[in-house]
């Protein structure tokens, strides 16, 4: 595994920690005004996830798992990400992303970790900082 597909992955870990602790907060501080186990078991822990994702990388182009990781997400010239292209990131890295890379994982691994399906989807690439 490439250096900076290991850093992606970490990143990717530490997000879901802090997404997983602000939910758990969330449905403490609601327990009583949502009553729908569906909501905190699906629903939540989802609008948490994309919601921390897209506020953070609008702000930096940056999550707390990339800072901590040192890497960014940048537009394919290098500058900053557009609401569209991080919305279109975040649906197919967790809809089609994995089928594609599974079908020419060669075609990926030869950025150096650098693009994989849903960055060429969204027009963008994963840098170090």
């Amino acid at each position: 595994m490439d250096r900076l597909t290991k850093k992606r992955v970490k990143g990717i870990l530490i997000d879901t920690a802090v997404s997983t602790a602000v939910s758990i907060a969330i449905e403490q501080a609601m327990k009583k005004k949502v009553k729908n186990s569906f909501f905190y078991a699906v629903a939540a822990p989802s609008l948490v996830l994309y919601g921390l994702e897209y506020a953070q990388l609008r702000r930096s182009g940056q999550t707390i798992g990339h800072k901590a990781a040192g890497i960014q997400i940048q537009n394919e010239n290098g500058g900053e990400l557009t609401p569209e292209q991080i919305i279109k990131r975040m649906l197919y890295r967790d809809t089609a992303s994995s089928i594609v890379y599974l079908k020419d994982p060669k075609t990926y691994n030869a950025s150096g970790g650098a693009i994989f399906p849903h960055d060429v989807y969204a027009g963008t690439v994963v840098k170090e900082v």
